[in-house]
């Protein structure tokens, strides 16, 4: 799972950082960028006028320390953090599920 030698500073169980307020589970949808993630997942949206709700997507980005390193297409539990830089306000605390193949 984590290894035990992280020497990144903003990780959550090895580093400085403390984790607050909101925590969701999401699928990683790209890991292309270093040490970041973008994560997307579904929540519900009312429909006021059918009275009916639909599915729609949000899309987050989350540190990914070198321990967890998560790659794309696994499920990811995500914390909010400080701000880590102007768009990554969230960081990446385990793999919940293995790659989907």
């Amino acid at each position: 799972m984590a290894e035990t030698n992280c020497k990144d500073p903003k990780c959550p169980i090895h580093g400085q950082l403390r984790t607050r307020g909101k925590s969701f589970t999401a699928v990683v949808k790209s890991a292309k960028m270093h040490k970041s993630v973008t994560v997307e997942f579904e929540r519900p949206f009312l429909v006021r006028k059918y009275h009916r709700y639909e599915k729609r997507y949000t899309t987050i980005k989350a540190h990914n320390p070198d321990c967890i390193n998560a790659k794309e297409g696994q499920e990811v539990e995500i914390t909010e953090c400080r701000p880590l830089s102007k768009t990554i306000t969230f960081v990446v605390t385990k793999i919940v599920e293995a790659k989907k193949q």
